[in-house]
């Protein structure tokens, strides 16, 4: 049997849309920023954030994750992120170090579900069954998490970044988190609309790379 895997990073493109590649890049994305939030949700609960009874922790429910600009950025990037996980930093020991650990916990989540994809797959091709619906889990999760390489918030790197920025410059640390975003998704959109790349140049590539590494 032939095994055809979905373009890595995968873009919905309006001209060339087919059903399977659609619904499986929506329940990819879904699980995939669901396993991201819940997974800082974990680490900021392990060092010690401990929340009795959140709301907003360990509820698995993947449309209660969704972040208007973070959706928006993946329906035009292929990648994006969930609504902010809200942590405590007062209740860590080392709280800009745990800080960063907790939105790390992120992407590292994706790498481990991208892998635990590939395992399927692996059982899949022995029994010759088409494993493109877990190729397309591995790719967005893989995605998901390299892009957490960008230096803007809310990504992890951009959550180091302004970790980093001194407490007494609010105004600076909050410009930075509030307009991260907008750039993230700001940035998305000249590319789909230039076709030039900005970022995906940088990113693509390596995104691939650990792709085909996960997939061996």
């Amino acid at each position: 049997m032939q095994f055809v895997n979905w373009p890595v990073p995968y873009i919905l493109e309006p001209q060339n849309l087919a059903v399977d590649a659609v619904v499986s890049f929506v329940v990819a994305a879904l699980l995939a920023l669901t396993i991201n939030a819940e997974g800082q949700a974990f680490a900021s609960t392990l060092l010690g954030d401990i929340r009795m009874g959140a709301k907003d922790r360990f509820h698995f429910n993947a449309f209660l994750h969704l972040d208007i600009l973070g959706t928006a950025c993946f329906l035009v990037g292929g990648f994006g992120w969930p609504r902010t996980m809200e942590i405590d930093p007062a209740k860590f020991k080392y709280p800009r170090f745990y800080t960063v650990l907790t939105r790390l916990a992120g992407p590292v989540a994706n790498l481990l579900l991208a892998n635990i994809a590939a395992s399927i797959v692996y059982l899949m091709r022995i029994v010759e069954f088409d494993p493109r619906v877990f190729s397309m889990l591995i790719g967005v999760n893989v995605t998901l998490a390299l892009y957490n390489l960008l230096p803007l918030p809310p990504m992890t790197a951009g959550s180091l970044i302004y970790v980093l920025i001194p407490e007494n410059y609010q105004k600076v640390r909050w410009l930075f988190l509030k307009g991260g975003p907008f750039v993230i998704l700001a940035v998305v959109l000249l590319e789909r609309i230039t076709h030039h790349g900005i970022f995906s140049p940088y990113l693509n590539p390596l995104i691939a790379t650990v792709f085909k590494f996960i997939m061996g």
